[in-house]
């Protein structure tokens, strides 16, 4: 499909969840106190045995001594070599001060440079001439009306469509299986309009948040609510522009990373996975949400063939099987691999071995 349908689609369908006073209630869903018991009883019982280790939430200590501050500024490299970067700017590492900072390449020499709402750090980032063309599913969200409209009717969508519970309850499920780390750092991958870096934020139950995604009008979005929240916590997230599968970040770095609703439109999910892999730290988790394809689809007759096909039109590697995508984790180095599913939504989640 061309991205000239796929907008049309996309246009299609907003304009129906706008004009039909009758779907006005699916644009606010959320699961009622009837609903979400339901749903803990018959939808979202793991499939997998191994769970997390149960731990004490506990918040991190809000003192950041100089100690701490090197360890939040260290994860982030150069995305060419993945070198540590020279840090230019005020060193508390907020959502401010990432913004307005430069940082420099130890090895390549090359600067990347904050603006008004994030840092840029894609290979490509700051270029006046060069740009390379992206997928369709990838330049799709690069769209101001697309990003505008995400958190306004199309992700509350997934929960009528798919059988995604809601961002709360989504929330939780992510809590349980982060457990084992909380208090460290973590990374949004293609975070969007930034639906869950902000909750993680606000939880104040990570030392350090990096909402991160490709598309600029998306980190834009995510910086304006941001800012229309007066008790927002801006000291311990930073918005970074980066590609999923060159991640700007130093090996063995970071303990945490959570993609909702991302996977399935990710150009190369394996290339992607594996930075995954190469950055988190042993005993790091990974915990994504996304579509899946089982059951008797799993048995149409020349389903792979025609996904491929879709793939190489839209640049997306669609959905995949459970089997399918605990094959991807294992294939890029992560273990005790385990899913939550309901109707066509499932979480997974995998570990970085100790």
């Amino acid at each position: 499909m061309s991205l000239g349908n796929q907008l049309s689609s996309v246009v299609l369908i907003l304009s129906q969840i706008g004009c039909n006073s009758a779907r006005r209630s699916f644009c606010m869903f959320k699961p009622s106190p009837l609903t979400l018991p339901t749903l803990k009883r018959r939808a979202f019982a793991p499939k997998a045995t191994a769970s997390p280790t149960a731990v004490v939430e506990t918040k991190p200590d809000p003192v950041m001594d100089e100690t701490k501050l090197n360890i939040r500024k260290n994860i982030l490299a150069c995305p060419i070599c993945y070198e540590p970067v020279i840090w230019n700017g005020n060193p508390s590492l907020s959502l401010e001060s990432a913004a307005q900072s430069s940082l420099q390449c130890s090895t390549c020499r090359k600067t990347y440079s904050g603006n008004e709402t994030h840092l840029d750090l894609t290979i490509t980032g700051g270029g006046k001439v060069y740009g390379e063309p992206k997928a369709a599913s990838t330049e799709l969200f690069r769209f101001p009306l697309v990003s505008f409209l995400y958190e306004r009717g199309w992700r509350q969508s997934f929960s009528v469509w798919g059988g995604f519970p809601g961002p709360e309850k989504e929330f939780e499920l992510t809590k349980d299986y982060l457990k084992p780390v909380l208090g460290g750092n973590i990374i949004d991958a293609s975070c969007g309009s930034g639906l869950f870096s902000r909750l993680f934020a606000k939880s104040g139950l990570f030392s350090l948040v990096v909402a991160l995604d490709f598309s600029e009008t998306m980190l834009q979005q995510c910086y304006e609510f941001m800012k229309q929240d007066d008790n927002f916590p801006e000291e311990n997230i930073i918005l970074v522009r980066a590609d999923i599968s060159r991640l700007p970040f130093a090996s063995s770095t970071v303990d945490a990373v959570h993609a909702g609703a991302a996977l399935h439109c990710w150009p190369s999910p394996s290339a992607a996975v594996a930075e995954i892999s190469r950055v988190l730290k042993p005993g790091g988790i990974f915990v994504a949400t996304t579509y899946i394809v089982d059951g008797p689809l799993s048995y149409v007759p020349y389903r792979r063939p025609i996904r491929q096909n879709v793939a190489l039109l839209s640049g997306s590697h669609v959905f995949l099987s459970e089997k399918e995508l605990e094959d991807l984790c294992t294939s890029c180095g992560l273990v005790d691999f385990t899913c939550t599913r309901n109707r066509s939504f499932v979480m997974i989640s995998a570990a970085k071995p100790k």
